[in-house]
């Protein structure tokens, strides 16, 4: 918009300047010509009172030498019958054919001559001969302060047009950089600065995009205030069922279940902590990692299996783990990689029956990671259904806020989550994770449509067939 208001500026102000300054350069020629003719007509006008008196040659040379103009005034009077020639005083320029036809017209008139113009003129003497007074005008005498008057014009000219665009200018920045100022404040809210705010000034439309910005930033950080402390109270409810859980699991006495029981219960108090503390900070983690942040996928995966591996053989179910036998490095935190598979792994005991099979696998490419979770369930008849945050998959008990968990994590590293069947015949979720960070951003018509990408190079072993032990 700045640039734009410039080139208009300077479009209109030349425009201008060319429209009034041409034709005052014309008329400015006009005027010294008018000037040098009219110093001509006065000095022949000086000369006529002589020759009506007396057309003596000595007298009349006298004349004009006192009116020094001699080097450039002549004076022709005719022959008469008194006088056998004519007299001619000082140097002629005309032609004799123009000096004839002022003399047979009796009005003066202007011609051309090498070097100038010469003004003819006419006077009548008392013989009642018409003489004609030559005056010579001379190039320079024409255009005298032409050159000086067109150059103050273009001066002038410039300087409107310079003076017009520093004007444009800074009604360009006044605009533009408030408009400027807001997106940045935009930009700023979207990577989590809340205190992001944007100064009221500029043009009126200008301030109230910004009043309206800074009052949506306001109800932001009000909404997200609501929002932790809910989750804080919410979690702070559970610490008294966790508090009896506990009880009844220490009364358990010794055993591997009663000791699976009792971890569980201890693993459950300090996820609680965990939210706990987390919904009371005022500044939520919104950045991304840093070099060297992350965990072991493959590590992680091993863990949960090895704490959902003992309920698996209470409900006779055979489970696998592929591709966790080396470390695979992930741009995301233990814990949120963590409450993703549990989310994922709660789900199929809590939506297949006893003794449906299950298998988590686990692929490293050159830019992703992708994580597995199958069962050879029934399958979700509805998968954009089931994505949708809050609607679950229409079970008792479901809330879908497990597969939203899932989609969080992935989506914070560039990535997404897909789900299809398995080969197993039921259930595939696919958890894709970005590791260089520089996927597109989402798009989605609805939370459930999930973009297209390539595949890594690796991604070619994801449909081969796999088998449970």
């Amino acid at each position: 918009m700045r640039w734009a208001l410039v080139k208009v500026s300077l479009a209109v102000t030349a425009m201008v300047v060319v429209a009034f300054a041409v034709p005052l350069g014309l008329v400015i020629r006009e005027m010294a010509r008018d000037r040098a003719f009219a110093g001509a007509e006065r000095e022949a006008a000086a000369v006529a009172p002589a020759l009506s008196i007396t057309t003596d040659r000595d007298q009349l040379a006298r004349v004009v030498a006192s009116a020094g103009s001699d080097a450039g005034m002549a004076v022709h009077i005719p022959a008469s019958g008194a006088q056998g020639a004519g007299v001619d005083i000082g140097r002629q320029r005309a032609t004799d054919e123009d000096i004839a036809a002022v003399r047979e017209l009796g009005r003066a008139s202007t011609t051309e001559v090498p070097g100038g113009s010469t003004l003819l003129q006419p006077v009548a003497l008392s013989s009642g001969e018409i003489a004609v007074v030559e005056v010579y005008v001379p190039e320079s005498e024409v255009t005298n302060g032409v050159g000086t008057a067109w150059a103050v014009l273009a001066a002038v000219g410039a300087a409107l047009i310079v003076g017009s665009v520093a004007v444009a200018d800074r009604l360009g920045v006044r605009m533009v950089r408030p408009a400027q100022r807001l997106v940045e404040g935009a930009h700023e809210l979207g990577e989590g600065k809340l205190g992001a705010r944007v100064p009221e000034e500029g043009p009126t439309e200008l301030r109230l995009a910004a009043v309206a910005f800074n009052s949506m930033a306001d109800q932001v950080v009000q909404l997200l205030a609501n929002e932790r402390e809910l989750a804080a109270d919410l979690s702070h409810r559970l610490r008294t069922p966790l508090t009896v859980l506990r009880l009844n699991a220490a009364s358990l006495g010794d055993g591997p279940a009663a000791d699976q029981t009792r971890a569980a219960v201890e693993q459950l108090e300090r996820e609680v902590d965990t939210i706990i503390r987390t919904a009371r900070d005022a500044k939520p983690q919104t950045a991304a990692a840093g070099p060297g942040a992350g965990c072991d996928a493959a590590e992680v995966v091993r863990e949960r299996m090895a704490f959902w591996s003992a309920l698996a053989e209470d409900e006779g179910r055979k489970w696998r783990v592929a591709g966790a036998d080396r470390p695979v490095r992930i741009p995301v935190a233990r814990a949120d990689l963590a409450a993703a598979l549990d989310a994922l792994l709660g789900n199929v005991f809590r939506h297949t029956q006893e003794g449906t099979a299950f298998a988590v696998d686990v692929h490293n490419g050159e830019d992703a990671v992708i994580v597995l979770v199958s069962d050879a369930g029934p399958g979700i008849p509805d998968p954009e259904a089931a994505m949708a945050r809050g609607r679950g998959s229409g079970s008792d008990g479901s809330t879908g806020l497990g597969l939203d968990i899932v989609r969080r994590l992935a989506e914070s590293t560039g990535g997404d989550v897909r789900i299809g069947s398995s080969v197993l015949g039921g259930t595939e979720v696919r958890i894709w994770i970005q590791l260089d960070g520089r996927a597109a951003p989402v798009r989605r018509g609805h939370r459930g449509a999930v973009r297209r990408r390539r595949q890594p190079r690796s991604a070619s072993t994801f449909n081969r067939s796999r088998s449970l032990p």
